[in-house]
């Protein structure tokens, strides 16, 4: 189980809007993320995205490396899409145009973390 999370500064008062664009994202066709000799590298479990006032943050659960991770999502078509919608709603524009520059963008973005848990990692209750 690990989880990473994508901040994003936007303008307050357009929730909807960004609300919308996120409610049409095109997902990728596979939950596989593969290198690019087509090694499998890990998957994509899950994403949420959460808005309130000046800030949205994108939640990750993955599996494998968040290098792979930001690596697949700088190549897929929607997420390209996606950029290009919210770029009017964004406080500072960024360029994610090619696969380094969202790289940086997705490495500058990630907070950290400082706890993860889940039942997995809790000792069983016994009865």
């Amino acid at each position: 189980m690990t989880y990473a999370a994508i901040t994003y500064r936007v303008k307050p008062g357009h929730e909807d809007e960004i609300a919308e664009i996120f409610g049409n994202f095109q997902r990728l066709g596979t939950s596989v993320l593969r290198d690019d000799q087509g090694n499998e590298v890990g998957r994509l479990l899950g994403t949420a995205v959460f808005i309130k006032d000046d800030i949205m943050i994108r939640v990750i659960h993955y599996e494998g490396d968040l290098a792979a991770v930001s690596a697949t999502m700088a190549k897929h078509g929607g997420v390209h899409k996606l950029e290009k919608e919210l770029a009017p709603y964004l406080e500072r524009r960024r360029d994610t145009s090619t696969t380094d520059k969202f790289g940086e963008y997705f490495r500058n973005a990630t907070m950290r973390c400082i706890s993860q848990l889940s039942a997995d990692t809790e000792p069983v209750e016994s009865r």
